[in-house]
């Protein structure tokens, strides 16, 4: 048995967020077919926290040629539901893992998720090298966009531009997340991540502006081929750093001076592809480790002169933060409108408890922040930051989506 240790966590749910199933069983076996967990899911569609083997963290904290995370599979069966299998969910040392188990309704034979290697220890496509500003033509009935906007989703085109892969609708923090999750190791250093996922951000927030692929005749926003954008699949493990920083940054993106649109942020591995101009992602870990903070790490190789800016709009959401915490003592509209949204929730994810909506965020509603935290893999403080705010808003109106289907 190793000494090293990471934890899992599944969720299981019916096609969105908005139906969580209860009562779902969830077989965790080792890559023998030996069973080490057979778990019920609760009212939220989560399991308990599992804890697994996980290899020594030197293997993925610097560059080896040892595996860096554990693997495992998961099996999951609920009534009314095609079972899942999920080969290779991916544990690293002391680290939350946290798996998606989408099920589609139904009796037939299953479906089956195979979870690939990180982009740093697969073999994927070299980048193509692309201009950073984007000159994008006139004659194709598409514009840029006047502001810089976090959209609702991300339609991802599975393959190349031109090949015949599927488009998926992905929310936008969903994207980030999945996509960080398999670009970089969520044992680096906080700086380190953070420099990354602001550079993932600003790379799919460029194209999101420049309506990039529109443009070229397109119905995509995006694709997941590392040689023309970036990491993304579906169902993949994710990791709670690395939720966790999405949650707190997805609306700070990096900008030149002089430039109207987000930074086109390319980089590479820093080791079989070197670029100059370009984030080296293992470079960035060492720089992490010497002391440099996420701008530093991020000037060093960008330049000197970009800053960290604000989006204008966050897309789908009914209520835009309104730009101070809400906590224990705070009143007034935005109060009010958390409390309503917590309480819908609560009608469907019963451990979230239900304020009433008065306009006063009392000790009732500090433990219904704490409790939808807690579900949602957010640090439960209570307190309604930007990161709760949005994601209870995109819980809330996913939730009043499915009940108008």
């Amino acid at each position: 048995m190793s000494e090293f240790e990471g934890g899992l966590k599944v969720r299981v749910f019916g096609g969105s967020i908005a139906e969580p199933i209860n009562k779902a069983q969830v077989r965790i076996t080792d890559t023998e077919g030996n069973e080490l967990y057979s778990v019920f899911t609760n009212s939220s569609g989560e399991t308990e926290l599992l804890t697994l083997s996980a290899p020594d963290p030197e293997f993925s904290e610097t560059e080896t040629s040892n595996t860096p995370y554990s693997v495992y599979n998961a099996e999951i069966t609920a009534d009314g539901y095609r079972p899942l299998t999920i080969e290779g969910v991916q544990i690293f040392p002391n680290v939350i893992s946290l798996q998606p188990a989408p099920l589609m309704r139904g009796t037939s034979d299953g479906d089956t998720i195979v979870v690939q290697a990180p982009a740093l220890f697969g073999d994927f496509p070299e980048k193509i090298p692309e201009n950073e500003i984007k000159d994008v033509p006139e004659d194709t009935g598409f514009a840029v966009l006047d502001r810089v906007v976090v959209p609702e989703f991300v339609i991802v085109h599975e393959g190349a531009p031109n090949s015949g892969g599927r488009n998926l609708y992905v929310p936008f923090k969903d994207y980030i997340k999945n996509v960080a999750s398999s670009e970089i190791y969520s044992t680096w250093d906080d700086a380190a991540i953070r420099a990354n996922v602001l550079a993932i951000i600003s790379f799919t927030l460029n194209r999101v502006y420049t309506e990039w692929y529109r443009n070229m005749g397109y119905d995509f926003t995006i694709t997941d081929s590392t040689a023309y954008d970036q990491s993304f699949e579906y169902g993949r493990t994710i990791f709670e750093e690395i939720s966790q920083t999405v949650d707190e940054l997805f609306t700070t993106y990096i900008k030149r001076v002089g430039s109207d649109q987000p930074l086109f942020a390319q980089y590479s591995d820093g080791r079989k592809v070197v670029r100059d101009g370009w984030l080296s992602q293992w470079g960035s870990q060492e720089l992490a480790e010497k002391g440099y903070n996420t701008l530093d790490i991020l000037r060093y190789y960008y330049g000197d002169d970009i800053y960290l800016e604000q989006v204008d709009a966050v897309s789908g959401v009914p209520v835009s933060y309104p730009g101070v915490e809400l906590g224990v003592g705070s009143t007034g509209s935005a109060v009010t409108t958390v409390q309503r949204q917590l309480d819908r929730i609560g009608q469907t994810y019963s451990a979230v408890n239900r304020p009433r909506a008065d306009g006063i965020f009392g000790s009732e509603t500090e433990a219904a922040v704490k409790s939808f935290q807690q579900i949602f893999a957010l640090p439960q403080s209570g307190i309604v930051d930007l990161a709760t705010w949005y994601e209870i808003s995109q819980v809330y109106v996913a939730l009043e989506k499915l009940a108008v289907l």
